[in-house]
């Protein structure tokens, strides 16, 4: 199957693009590179340094024949939607409607979106939340994401392009970028391992749903598959505090540190953790790496990283 993925030498892009090449597809990978990295460019991919918003990408979906198109290039800090909503939403809709509209044109059978399951949801009514909850994001990133699965639905009934919207809890693992906004797990590890002082945001109760990313890949394989369809949560159903994520790094990586705290940013939800049944009962797919797991092959990889 001919593929493209956006995104795809980024974070989680990249690992998707691992994952799909192991399968035996062929991957075309479109990236602007203003976050991706070139070592996470899978050599055996085709790479295509160009921005989704760019006009000449209808014709490269043409030129690689592309069936199904994997959109996970965004702009993905909650906080900088907040601080300025205008380039989140140049982004993450007027691009993407860009990026629609070319899958259109170059008959592309399906789409997979990478969605946002807490910043969907806002605030819960109830824990976890299924795919039925209501949807309140608190954040333009959280509009941002809740109008592409509406025009993802738009493009389905009215042009027949199939859609797998896929709402990720809080990914974290290898090649997180600790640099940014986003990305909890990678920045504090990266802090510990320097011997510097992390600072969380808030009182540190406030609680998250981490996916491990080599999960969340599988996950994208699965939506290959005829039988997936429609909108599925991606994560554990299991959440924990920033502060017992704090004490568990400290633990992995063998350095005490006190607890240092922020003014809470202004977006993000208290309390955040989705039910992954829906994926278990119709994709038979669930969370294998439970998350202290996941933090030690994490935290590894920032050790080898660093040297």
């Amino acid at each position: 199957m001919n593929i493209a993925v956006t995104g795809g030498a980024g974070f989680i892009g990249s690992h998707i693009v691992d994952h799909y090449i192991e399968a035996g597809h062929n991957v075309v990978i479109i990236d602007d590179m203003s976050s991706g990295v070139k070592a996470n460019i899978n050599p055996k991919a085709t790479f295509h340094k160009i921005g989704i918003g760019d006009k000449k990408i209808a014709q490269l979906l043409k030129d690689e024949k592309i069936e199904v198109l994997n959109h996970h290039a965004a702009q993905i800090s909650v906080r900088v939607s907040v601080d300025d909503p205008k380039l989140d939403a140049q982004v993450n809709i007027v691009d993407a409607l860009n990026l629609y509209e070319a899958a259109r044109t170059a008959s592309v059978r399906r789409i997979i979106f990478a969605s946002s399951g807490g910043a969907i949801y806002g605030e819960q009514d109830y824990f976890p939340a299924d795919e039925k909850h209501s949807k309140r994001p608190l954040s333009p990133y959280g509009v941002a994401k809740l109008a592409n699965e509406k025009y993802l639905g738009y493009y389905k009934s009215v042009h027949g392009i199939e859609n797998v919207i896929y709402r990720y809890t809080n990914v974290y693992g290898p090649r997180q970028n600790p640099h940014g906004e986003a990305g909890v797990v990678a920045i504090f590890t990266t802090k510990m391992l320097k011997g510097e002082q992390p600072v969380i945001n808030g009182d540190g109760t406030q609680t998250r749903d981490y996916l491990y990313v080599n999960d969340l890949a599988r996950a994208n394989v699965l939506a290959l598959g005829d039988n997936a369809r429609g909108i599925y949560n991606v994560g554990t159903g299991m959440e924990y505090s920033v502060n017992t994520l704090y004490q568990l790094l400290q633990m992995k990586i063998g350095k005490p540190f006190k607890r240092v705290h922020a003014p809470a940013k202004a977006g993000e939800q208290k309390r955040s953790v989705c039910t992954p049944s829906k994926m278990k009962n119709l994709l038979q797919w669930q969370p294998e790496v439970s998350f202290e797991e996941g933090l030690s092959r994490t935290v590894d990889w920032f050790k080898t990283k660093s040297k």
